[in-house]
């Protein structure tokens, strides 16, 4: 099913603008420039300005290890990276930051609908809860590109119940977790996980976990939904 992200409009329009920006004439010489003419100019004028619009901005954010401290509150090390709202944008940044598998230990990385902070206190997440998945240590990189593409492709049918996903590296291995806005409700949350499932060829279980239990009784939290 990993396969099938590759016909997302995400996945689309950007390759085909990639191959559309490399594309050369065959029989220049290596350094030889291509000379401007009137069919030139807007073509390339057209290309640069050009974007196309996902259903909603989304925001990377960084929490960085080297900031946290026991004795430091949660989410002060937490720093709004960028924001995106096209496929180009997208691309640009992503192709620019690093990925997972290059990441320091002990480090979060996420991705968040705009103006939704990658907290339990932010009033969109509080009700939520997470699907997580795990993965050896260092071989997250393709799905967490690909967990982003079904994201920002808004390829969910429930779509509108995601708040974002986040990517933590630690000693034991990686794991992306996928966070949603209304824990309640079980149908969208089932959805979701299968989906989710499907779309990175995961072939084990995933739970999830309401962030209140999560407050609550910590890593005793057991989870409320599994697919």
């Amino acid at each position: 099913m990993a396969a099938e992200l590759e016909k997302t409009m995400t996945f689309d329009e950007a390759e085909k603008l990639r191959a559309d920006e490399g594309e050369v004439d065959d029989e220049l010489e290596e350094g030889e420039i291509v000379e401007e003419s009137d069919e030139t100019v807007p073509y390339l004028g057209k290309e640069i300005t050009a974007k196309h619009p996902l259903e909603h901005s989304w925001t990377f954010w960084f929490d960085n290890p080297m900031g946290k401290s026991r004795q430091t509150a949660w989410g002060v090390s937490l720093r709004n990276i960028y924001t995106f709202s096209t496929v180009e944008d997208f691309w640009g940044a992503y192709n620019n930051i690093h990925h997972p598998s290059k990441l320091i230990m002990g480090a979060d990385f996420h991705c968040f609908k705009h103006k939704i902070e990658p907290k339990w206190e932010d009033p969109i997440c509080a009700n939520g809860g997470t699907w997580k998945m795990s993965f050896v240590k260092g071989k997250s990189d393709t799905s967490w590109l690909y967990t982003l593409l079904a994201m920002i492709g808004h390829q969910f049918d429930h779509g509108e119940e995601i708040c974002g996903a986040v990517v933590s590296v630690r000693s034991k291995g990686d794991k992306i977790a996928l966070w949603t806005k209304n824990a309640a409700n079980e149908a969208a949350q089932i959805s979701i996980g299968k989906q989710w499932k499907q779309f990175l060829d995961y072939s084990d279980s995933v739970g999830f976990i309401f962030h209140d239990d999560a407050q609550r009784l910590e890593r005793n939290a057991k989870n409320r939904y599994t697919v």
